[in-house]
């Protein structure tokens, strides 16, 4: 491989061992479990002892106060993984957010005023007449652009990223890459190229009008299923459709659906041949993170699934050389069963306040929440509230309405102006930066849905702190306990590599430091963490 050494040389004082030799890593398996909290895996070990997990962290270092260093959405937690970055430097703060500089997917002319929402979910995928997603994207329903020549183009996921990938890196150093994930949508990997996965599999888990899998575990575990065959391909020498592939890819992964929807249910809803948790209730069953049948099952399963990869390396003579992460895009809210309040959707709760109807920032909330297309503002909520408004000269305005009703609004945090400049990039400057983000107090979510009683996309530590273990067999078995982000992961993956971290932009512009206690740059054998 041509990537292999020459960038670092030999890797000082290394926890593998003591020269570069000793621990040369081919291969980098990454794995994202939804929902997986650090509590989650902690819990988990000490009562499977035997598990994957448990094998996993007897060699490896758990990270057990591992945060996402952005708002917790699954695409700027995937992008914090893959890029080194948060919203800063990839870009992306939701898969359904706003863009001040694009245009409705039918204005195939990108005429008239430029601003519209970003849509990459499902809804995105191309279907059959049955509801059934065919697993590609439908350019006709993507925003549209402007692109260097000026010509109006359809923008696909990976168009919006600000940034490059580690797939993208690894990749142009001679290395074959795989991503497997949840919607076609997932083409957000590939990076500004387009081309930075060689194998991309995304089996739709969520069909617009049609079967949805998230509304049971049981369905979710079979989907999630086939991208760990996929894997297991993979780590044989396949593509994930079984043909030749020449060798397992030296960057690939998966993302888990299992754990996240048991956290969520209220109760499964079955709806597919496996479903056996049918009534039954999901999530926790008290604030110490004891998990109900239906969340226990989806841990358990997943498990058994990183026990299948662990004994197909093992088969294929590839484990001492891989370097195995278990982290997740984001965590999960509440824990506390106690906690969760849903009062509702946060634009209708600020029209309902009485002189809603009168005040300049309520009113600029509300004209943003009333637009469905074009350059008129968004209001993306979860249990986190994002504000694009038309008029960002009423932000101001905004913030103080949110502020003096942030009891009845169920506010924790206004996130707006010169706090706003602090954290993310100037929303005057900035097009996808949003103008008011609004963290609730833990355990709301801003919903009426009475299928699912916790959420993910805020700032909270239930959504934010999440399982992180990185295992090798020649690593100790260590807990560390000093802060890191997810957003480490990616220069840690092309240092074990012996790639140049700064390779990745986000890295570069954002300054991510590789994960401590992996290697010790003191010099000699010692480990770092004991």
């Amino acid at each position: 491989m041509t990537f292999r050494g020459t960038t670092l040389g030999l890797l000082a004082g290394l926890a593998f061992g003591a020269t570069a030799q000793a621990a040369d890593i081919d291969h980098v398996l990454l794995i994202s479990v939804d929902g997986l909290h650090a509590l989650d895996v902690a819990r988990y070990i000490e009562s499977h002892p035997n598990s994957a997990m448990a094998e996993l962290a007897s060699h490896g270092i758990t990270y057990s106060n591992a945060r996402t260093p952005a708002n917790s959405d699954s695409f700027p937690g995937l992008l914090a993984l893959v890029t080194g970055g948060s919203p800063i430097s990839h870009g992306l703060f939701y898969d359904v957010s706003y863009d001040r500089t694009l245009f409705d997917p039918g204005n195939t002319t990108c005429q008239g005023g430029a601003g519209n929402m970003m849509v990459f979910d499902e809804s995105i995928d191309k279907y059959n007449s049955n509801n059934v997603s065919l697993n590609v994207i439908d350019p006709s329903k993507l925003p549209r652009g402007r692109n260097q020549l000026g010509q109006c183009v359809a923008v696909y996921p990976h168009d919006a990223i600000r940034t490059n990938t580690i797939f993208e890196v690894v990749k142009s150093k001679g290395g074959r890459t795989a991503w497997a994930d949840k919607h076609p949508a997932y083409d957000l990997v590939n990076g500004p190229s387009g081309k930075g996965v060689d194998d991309l599999y995304t089996p739709e888990i969520t069909n617009v009008n049609g079967f949805d899998a998230t509304v049971s575990v049981d369905c979710t575990v079979a989907n999630d299923q086939l991208k760990v065959a996929a894997i297991i391909k993979q780590i044989n020498g396949f593509n994930h459709d079984g043909t030749p592939a020449g060798g397992a890819p030296v960057v690939f992964g998966m993302n888990f659906q299992a754990v996240s929807v048991g956290q969520k249910l209220s109760k499964d809803a079955g709806g597919c041949p496996q479903a056996s948790h049918v009534g039954q209730p999901g999530g926790y069953v008290d604030g110490a993170g004891t998990p109900t049948a239906v969340l226990a099952y989806g841990l358990q399963k997943t498990d058994e699934a990183l026990g299948s990869m662990i004994q197909a390396l093992k088969s294929r003579g590839l484990y001492q050389s891989t370097l195995f992460i278990v982290g997740a895009k984001h965590g999960q809210s509440p824990i506390n069963p106690a906690k969760i309040n849903k009062p509702g959707h946060f634009a209708d709760l600020v029209a309902a306040l009485p002189d809603a109807a009168t005040n300049p920032g309520a009113q600029a909330i509300a004209s943003a929440n009333a637009c469905s297309t074009g350059p008129c503002g968004f209001v993306q909520d979860d249990d986190i509230a994002l504000i694009w408004l038309q008029d960002q000269s009423k932000t101001q305005a905004a913030i103080d309405y949110l502020n003096v009703n942030a009891k009845a609004l169920f506010i924790d945090e206004v996130i707006g102006g010169d706090e706003m400049k602090l954290k993310f990039n100037d929303p005057a400057h900035d097009s996808r930066t949003p103008d008011i983000l609004v963290q609730p107090v833990y355990g709301t979510v801003y919903t009426t849905s009475t299928k699912k009683n916790a959420e993910h996309g805020g700032f909270s530590f239930g959504d934010t702190n999440v399982g992180l273990i990185v295992s090798n067999p020649r690593l100790p078995g260590v807990t560390l306990k000093t802060p890191v982000a997810t957003s480490q992961v990616a220069p840690t993956i092309l240092q074990a590599l012996h790639i140049e971290p700064e390779t990745l932009n986000s890295v570069r512009v954002e300054h991510t430091a590789v994960l401590p206690g992996i290697w010790d740059n003191r010099g000699g054998d010692e480990q770092v963490g004991h």
